[in-house]
């Protein structure tokens, strides 16, 4: 069944360099992130003017192309169109290579971005029963409590588990190894060692005071006061150290007894080193990022203001550059050693000034493209989702973005300075005050003070701009600049058929115009030759489309069929090269019509200038039929 974003994901899965280019995608709640063999091959100016895209990112090691909340959908068709599984899209074999800052971003976001929509889930569920509590103590003595807090909490208490899983899969290895690792980690009679009468400490006396209660012949397990639920570092780190020694053993051990002795002797090596050493040292290097942040934050008066003035006013840059995730770590180590976060809550304000820019605009600008793009932008800026703000309005001008950072330090400041506190890793916008009431004494402290920054934020916002933002002036009537002068250019038809145009052609892509103007043409034989003298500068492996550029400069695409890149090249006979300099009326290609009939799909072939904008005028033909050889545009 077709989709409506068939033509949309056509034009992404060309223009990042084709299916070939790909590496792996991925997606969070706005973006398609792409891993590319060569970034260079992408067109990402054609990809920032395609209707559906928001704008384009490259960061990381990943090229961004930012969509909107309707992503997943987009996300499922493209994967189809580039014959890519959903789930090996994820993670993608050989890459790149990255610095090490990007490497440990992409590893921080591939782990992290398949459960945060279920951690964010458990995280507004737990505040929504801290609200109930609070409004009736006897709450969490019914039945409807207990079932509701077995997922809130046991979400967070069994992450390990659910991290091991991802980070094995983000390594390469199976998620089923770094599902033991966690598994071992949370197991309830490792976990009771934390809370069992010390036989021993070490490091006693310091903040990374930690006792043992067993040995492990005669070597301490040593162990964080609170146990490894809930962590997040432990199972990565010894995820990671896993994956490569099991890769290793599977190398070594004979291939009739590797499928499950290689996985004995991983568990066998692992589980020692990582209670012996990968977890306490992990542990106490969280405490160390820990003890800084709770230092600055420390800081008489000045200290919590000074850091949420930062990352108040900055989150919005480091989202833009997919850095935002190296900070994530930091609150979830905060919530599994200390029961909540302070680092993390200035960024609150942030979605929240964007949006009140961005709802000015709508308010004042006399631009009805602008406002048709600002309500909706608006309207997910509440509800956390600020990309469609950042990309569609406020970046590009500048101004209102730089406003919206200035909002947000303040509201950033005020939560710093008055040390608010969440709770567990809550929903995006409006749906995370909830994790900001403190469950356990149902203090609203926090809450009241982060909706107090978000009212300054957004006030501060909504004002500035109102006052300052004013429509760009409209452009003057002028030819571009670069219009080619090419004179009279003709493109010939490439098949013999009847001419229809390409408004009749069922795929948005073509008939849209999205990629071009041109007509389309119902073959009345199966052979296409070349439209003008020139190049081929692609031939899809299917054999179902050609690019040529001739020698005046036209961009011609031949595109044989629709979705016939799905027949995977099965009737297609092709009798050039990618590369190849051509003569017009030169044998390109052979493909059998009834085949691909057969085969479900329509054998229309659309003829499409691609750099149309570069002329002045594309004239089409208005013949109702066509050989090889007749003109069917003229480009000027």
């Amino acid at each position: 069944m077709a989709s409506k974003y068939d033509g949309l994901a056509r034009i992404i899965i060309q223009n990042v360099g084709g299916r070939d280019n790909i590496i792996s995608i991925a997606h969070c709640i706005t973006r398609l992130r792409f891993k590319l063999k060569d970034e260079s091959k992408a067109n990402t100016d054609v990809l920032k003017a395609t209707d559906g895209v928001v704008t384009v990112m490259q960061s990381g090691g990943q090229y961004q192309v930012v969509i909107g909340n309707h992503v997943p959908d987009v996300y499922a068709v493209v994967c189809e169109h580039a014959h890519i599984s959903a789930e090996s899209s994820q993670d993608g074999g050989s890459q790149q290579k990255m610095g090490v800052g990007a490497t440990l971003i992409d590893w921080i976001s591939g782990i992290f971005q398949p459960v945060l929509a279920i951690l964010s889930a458990a995280g507004i569920i737990k505040g929504l029963l801290a609200v109930w509590s609070f409004v009736d103590p006897n709450a969490a003595a019914t039945g409807a409590y207990t079932v509701w807090y077995s997922f809130a909490d046991g979400f967070f208490m069994y992450l390990p588990i659910i991290l091991g899983a991802t980070a094995a899969k983000k390594f390469g290895g199976s998620q089923f190894l770094g599902m033991g690792i966690g598994a071992a980690l949370v197991y309830p009679n490792i976990t009771s060692m934390a809370s069992a009468e010390a036989i021993g400490k070490v490091l006693e006396g310091t903040i990374f005071e930690m006792s043992y209660s067993s040995t492990f012949f005669g070597i301490p397990i040593i162990m964080p006061a609170a146990g490894y639920a809930s962590t997040v570092v432990p199972v990565i780190v010894a995820t990671w150290v896993a994956v490569k020694l099991e890769k290793k053993l599977k190398q070594v051990v004979p291939d009739v007894i590797k499928t499950f002795i290689a996985p004995v002797c991983t568990f066998a090596i692992m589980l020692p080193l990582t209670f012996l050493a990968i977890g306490p040292i992990t542990s106490i290097l969280c405490n160390i990022i820990g003890a800084i942040f709770s230092a600055l934050y420390g800081i008489p008066v000045v200290g919590g203001l000074i850091a949420g003035l930062a990352l108040g006013g900055f989150w919005q840059v480091l989202v833009i550059f997919g850095l935002h995730w190296g900070l994530i770590p930091i609150g979830m180590i905060n919530y599994a050693t200390l029961g909540y976060d302070f680092a993390m809550s200035p960024y609150f304000a942030a979605s929240f000034a964007q949006s009140m820019v961005v709802l000015a605009i709508y308010l004042k600008t006399k631009d009805q493209k602008m406002k048709d793009m600002a309500l909706p932008a608006f309207i997910s800026g509440i509800f956390g989702v600020t990309e469609p703000c950042i990309y569609g309005i406020t970046l590009p001008k500048k101004k209102p973005f730089i406003i919206s950072c200035i909002a947000a330090s303040i509201g950033g400041g005020i939560i710093g300075l008055m040390g608010v506190k969440s709770y567990a890793m809550g929903g995006l916008g409006v749906f995370g005050l909830p994790s900001y009431i403190d469950p356990v004494n149902h203090s609203m402290y926090s809450m009241i003070w982060v909706i107090i920054a978000m009212v300054a934020a957004m006030a501060v916002a909504f004002v500035l701009t109102y006052i300052t933002y004013k429509d760009d002036e409209p452009a003057k009537s002028e030819k571009k600049n670069n219009v080619k002068t090419v004179e009279n250019e003709r493109i010939a038809a490439p098949v013999k058929g009847k001419v229809i145009e390409l408004a009749q052609v069922e795929d948005e892509a073509f008939s849209s115009g999205a990629l071009g103007a041109g007509v389309a043409i119902v073959p009345a034989e199966g052979k296409i030759y070349a439209p003008v003298d020139g190049t081929i500068s692609t031939f899809f492996p299917t054999g179902h489309a050609i690019g040529m550029v001739s020698k005046g400069g036209a961009e011609v695409l031949i595109h044989v069929g629709m979705n016939t890149v799905k027949m995977e090249g099965r009737g297609f006979t092709k009798k050039a090269k990618e590369g190849e300099a051509v003569k017009k009326g030169q044998l390109l290609l052979e493909f059998d019509i009834k085949e691909i009939e057969k085969a479900g799909y329509s054998a229309i072939t659309p003829v499409i200038i691609t750099n149309t904008d570069d002329y002045a005028d594309v004239v089409l033909t208005d013949a109702k039929e066509a050989e090889p050889g007749d003109t069917i545009i003229t480009v000027l």
